[in-house]
């Protein structure tokens, strides 16, 4: 019959789930036209010197050596290492110590873990505001301190282009930090309770415990959690235009703020695409080996 395989009586696979195929159809184009075509559209565009509108006037590789060049894109890059990784490293540190704390049945929880997860409920517009006030030497945290006493207490991060990089960091770990706690509370929730038992009955410390035993059990929700935490690294543009738009002159400065600038303002679109292109290339450079080793490898062992 048709739709069966040959001499062995079941559907061909193809033709199972056919309307569940049909509805996912849409989707598959919206992410072919829209997303894979966007980006070739904007790697190809970006060979080429377009200012106001895009036009198909290639130079080779002469947006990519301005871009190189210029002390405002090379800024950005080094803002975004430093806050990439040290967001990345007190975010899960951070998240899974509330965690471990929060999974140990205390009273309230509930409320705690609201309080925790509330600031992630506020746009990065709305927290960079609030945390722009907050450290204002004039009416900030640094002058609440020096009122109290300690007139030589300097607290002043987002006026210091030096440290202005940590300003907004602090900011983006308040916001964010709740959402990770929870995660890693979810997945805490689901070791079984006799992994705790035997646990104890060996006479393992606590520490020993959540190091060698729950943490990789929880590869996972590790994992989930930081490519959650990278795509907003990646992106961080909000916090920054709302806290320092860019300053003190461009000490805060990231590749995102970089893009629309240029492309909305300078109105050069060439060098705005040349600055997408790089972003993207180093989120591939780091997602295909992961999902390679994830998926790929993953199959081989099996």
């Amino acid at each position: 019959m048709a739709g069966y395989t040959r001499g062995s009586g079941r559907p061909n696979q193809w033709l199972r789930n056919l309307n569940a195929k049909f509805a996912s159809v849409p989707m598959i184009l919206t992410a072919v036209v829209i997303f894979l075509g966007g980006t070739v559209w904007t790697v190809v565009y970006s060979f080429t010197n377009s200012k106001l509108l895009p036009r198909l006037s290639f130079v080779g590789l002469d947006q990519y050596e301005r871009l190189w060049a210029a002390p405002r894109w090379l800024m950005s890059v080094q803002n975004l290492v430093i806050y990439g990784f040290f967001s990345l490293v007190f975010s899960l540190v951070i998240g899974f110590l509330l965690a471990a704390l929060m999974d140990q049945k205390i009273r309230f929880e509930n409320t705690f873990r609201t309080i925790m997860l509330y600031p992630f409920a506020l746009s990065f517009i709305v927290t960079g505001l609030v945390w722009q006030w907050l450290l204002n030497p004039e009416f900030g945290i640094q002058s609440v301190v020096r009122s109290l006493g300690w007139t030589s207490f300097a607290f002043d991060p987002l006026y210091n282009s030096n440290i202005v990089i940590y300003g907004i960091l602090i900011a983006a770990l308040w916001q964010g930090t709740g959402l990770v706690m929870c995660l890693m509370l979810a997945g805490l929730r689901g070791i079984d309770e006799d992994i705790w038992k035997a646990t104890r009955v060996d006479g393992i410390p606590m520490w020993k415990t959540y190091l060698l035993v729950i943490i990789p059990m929880m590869r996972g929700v590790f994992i989930t959690t930081l490519v959650i935490i990278a795509s907003g690294i990646v992106k961080v543009y909000d916090l920054v235009v709302a806290q320092t738009s860019g300053g003190p002159g461009i000490a805060s400065e990231v590749p995102a703020k970089y893009v629309y600038d240029y492309m909305f303002q300078a109105q050069n679109l060439g060098q705005g695409f040349a600055a997408s292109t790089m972003m993207l290339v180093t989120v591939a450079i780091i997602i295909v080996p992961w999902a390679y080793l994830e998926f790929g490898g993953g199959r081989k062992r099996a």
